[in-house]
């Protein structure tokens, strides 16, 4: 995952050169989530959450919308929800 998103993902987000990020945010790939099988945990969020900050920094004024739509282990997302919340508030 974290290849993709470094080779791919951020390149064409810096080629694009966003004015607002909109970050759909499911959190159903987390390894304790049975739609997916993904196997995410909340490292993984927090991580792919700092690198789209990132990208609203340097493009967007920092300007993110984030909705949540997904997550169906209660406890998985609300730890990986707590882990993205903090990246976006500056609490990391």
């Amino acid at each position: 995952m974290r290849a993709a998103v470094t080779d791919l993902w951020l390149p064409a987000l810096d080629t694009f050169r966003p004015e607002l990020i909109v970050i759909s945010a499911g959190f159903d790939a987390h390894r304790d989530d049975d739609l997916a099988s993904l196997g995410w945990v909340e490292a993984d969020y927090r991580w792919v959450t700092q690198q789209l900050v990132a990208v609203a920094d340097k493009h967007s004024r920092g300007r993110i919308v984030s909705t949540l739509e997904g997550g169906y282990s209660l406890g998985a997302l609300a730890r990986s929800v707590g882990e993205h919340v903090k990246v976006l508030i500056g609490a990391d």
